[in-house]
């Protein structure tokens, strides 16, 4: 592929890699969680400082169109590669192969050209690593979650040895990588072998004109529910993020009202996991506490933010955990297990908590402590919100601008 001249100073030109979970999926289901909402608002906001970023993905549903304008200057573009329909991520992997060919004839036709690769995930950086070669261009890479670290944590399904292996060599052969957090950085480190030098800390962002304060008591009662205090849960429904943790912190709470606790999140392919969770919440009598409110529109989101007066979240692992940010740019603390950036977005003491673990006395001494506190004022709302400020889009895809500029001068 024919290099452009200048790099540093025209527009970008990014293909964006995101294989198995397409960044217009619905939020909460079993693959598509956080990275979709980075790729899909980082592609945004760099089109709109004036980058070209075309986002590749899989045919996820038949009715898929071959392209979607996601805005100006961002586009999703859907390849075939294998069936159509949603298939287990592993399942992707025969089909990579077929993937890049698809995305090169693709490029051909188009007379498309690109300046670097932007793989997340490391089924993307897989493909990522052969365009690298055939266009001779820089390869970027964020894993979003890494495999060894969620084997060494040993909550939930094991990650195979083929992923680990992917990883790690695709940790030596990439030319930079971008980690959310210090704590990602070192673990790449640790598991892989990383040179630090090749690992760039960039945040993940929040949409703040999307996540807004709503009125508490206003939100409250177009969702329904009545005066008393509710704690909110918001992510994929599988073992990692820990809500079983949270469900029996409800038995520890210290309130004179008994407070709702409200999940978002699962479809049809975390049913065995929902109703495991159901199952406990029975065998805790706190069924009537509980309300499993499945796949909620991110549009609908800041609306159960605002009811909300205390959004918790008890992962054992988050790459970053986007919904903290979200929480706060509605003007609703959070508490949070030190995963992921935790330490970096709360406040302790002012905007939430993070507490050690997830041990369901110390979720439940701190949610305790934020339900006895007035929250709902104009500056207390306000505090919460202008703390996230710094981590708009805006922000974080001018770092992410600077990464690439420097990459590229290389």
């Amino acid at each position: 592929m024919e290099k452009r001249s200048s790099l540093k100073d025209g527009p970008l030109r990014i293909a964006m890699l995101s294989a198995h979970s397409c960044p217009v999926g619905k939020l909460g289901t079993k693959d598509t969680g956080g990275m979709s909402v980075y790729v899909l608002e980082l592609a945004r906001e760099l089109g709109k400082c004036g980058h070209l970023v075309d986002i590749y993905t899989r045919v996820h549903d038949p009715k898929d169109k071959l392209i979607y304008e996601l805005g100006h200057n961002a586009r999703l573009i859907h390849l075939k590669a294998g069936e159509d329909g949603e298939i287990h991520k592993l399942a992707v992997y025969p089909h990579l192969p077929d993937f890049a060919r698809q995305l090169e004839n693709f490029r051909k036709r188009n007379h498309l050209q690109y300046d670097l690769v932007y793989s997340h995930y490391w089924l993307s950086a897989w493909v990522g690593k052969h365009l690298q070669v055939w266009w001779d261009v820089p390869h970027m890479v964020m894993f979003h979650t890494l495999g060894a670290v969620k084997n060494a944590i040993g909550v939930g399904e094991e990650e195979p040895e083929l992923r680990l292996k992917t990883e790690e060599c695709l940790v030596k052969n990439c030319h930079r990588i971008i980690a959310a957090t210090e704590k990602e950085k070192e673990d790449l480190i640790r598991y892989y072998g990383a040179l630090p030098e090749t690992v760039s800390v960039v945040p993940c962002g929040v949409n703040l004109e999307l996540f807004q304060p709503l009125d508490r008591e206003a939100a409250k009662q177009q969702l329904g529910l009545d005066g008393g205090k509710n704690i909110l849960f918001v992510g994929r429904i599988e073992p990692l993020k820990g809500i079983d943790k949270l469900l029996m912190a409800m038995t520890y709470l210290k309130s004179k009202q008994k407070p709702r606790l409200l999940v978002v999140g699962g479809d049809e392919n975390s049913r065995h996991e929902m109703e495991k969770l159901q199952r406990l919440s029975q065998e805790f009598q706190i069924q009537d506490q509980v309300t499993f409110l499945g796949v909620i529109r991110q549009g609908e989101l800041p609306r159960f933010y605002s009811a909300a007066d205390v959004c918790v979240i008890p992962s054992y692992y988050e790459s970053f955990g986007l919904v903290a940010l979200e929480s706060l740019a509605c003007g609703t603390p959070v508490v949070a297990t030190r995963v992921g950036g935790a330490t970096s977005i709360i406040r302790q003491g002012e905007t939430g908590y993070v507490v050690k673990d997830n041990a369901p006395q110390r979720l439940a001494e701190k949610i305790t402590l934020l339900l006895s506190q007035p929250n709902n004022s104009a500056e207390s709302v306000n505090l919460l919100r202008a703390s996230v400020t710094g981590f708009s889009w805006s922000v974080i895809a001018k770092a992410m601008v600077k990464e690439c500029q420097t990459l590229l001068a290389k």
